[in-house]
């Protein structure tokens, strides 16, 4: 067990602290949400209820989306993109999917590769493909979720103040679905080139995404 908690003490870590605040969003928007209730002429209600509303949906979703959608992007982009300097970067020229023996796939595979990395044709074109494809359709899945929960929650606003809802389709060209999008999405692409900007010239000694103490700041591709 101790060995099991050590070797993906990372994961568990982070998943501890994603717990946590999901915790603390809900009982905070729980009591936000009542307040709300209370100045519209409306009943509180329960947590457990509150943890159904579209309005507890819409804000986990629409914060879920934007970071699958940052981890797809950077991991497509990095492919073809880099950035002299940075630790998550190629070395300039090295651009590309590159050969089959760099990524010890089909006859370059070693008996330790994982199997589809020796299979051939469809199997091995998924599995090189496996991760970015699973965050493309963890960032779907939690877009459409967002769509669907904000769409609820803001026909319920509208009920609220008499108005008519709308249909989904019309929700989704809607300033309210985009300015929760938007609002999301430049603050993760903000994290993202601030990271690869600044791992260039600071150090973080001991830390995978940072390059040694004592490398040159041009040093390209370089873990610490």
């Amino acid at each position: 067990m101790r060995k099991a908690l050590r070797d993906n003490a990372l994961t568990l870590f982070f998943l501890l602290l994603m717990l946590g605040a999901l915790v603390g969003q809900a009982l905070s928007g729980h009591s936000e949400y009542n307040n709300q209730q209370v100045a519209q002429g409306g009943g509180t209600v329960s947590l457990a209820h509150y943890l159904t509303t579209s309005a507890f949906a819409v804000d986990v979703s629409e914060n879920w989306q934007s970071e699958f959608l940052q981890f797809f992007l950077y991991i497509f982009v990095t492919v073809w993109l880099v950035q002299r300097g940075s630790p998550d970067s190629k070395e300039p020229g090295k651009e590309g999917t590159e050969s089959d023996a760099d990524q010890r796939v089909g006859p370059h595979a070693g008996p330790d590769s994982p199997r589809w990395a020796r299979a051939g044709g469809l199997r091995r074109t998924l599995f090189a493909n496996s991760l970015g494809l699973v965050m493309g359709g963890l960032f779907f899945l939690t877009w459409l979720a967002q769509s669907v929960s904000g769409r609820a929650a803001y026909n319920s606003d509208q009920l609220a103040q008499r108005q008519d809802p709308i249909p989904w389709l019309d929700y989704l060209t809607c300033a309210e679905f985009w300015n929760r999008t938007f609002q999301n999405w430049q603050s993760e692409f903000l994290a993202v080139a601030s990271m690869a900007a600044l791992s260039i010239y600071l150090r973080q000694r001991g830390s995978p995404e940072s390059k040694p103490v004592g490398a040159p700041h041009h040093a390209t591709g370089v873990e610490g």
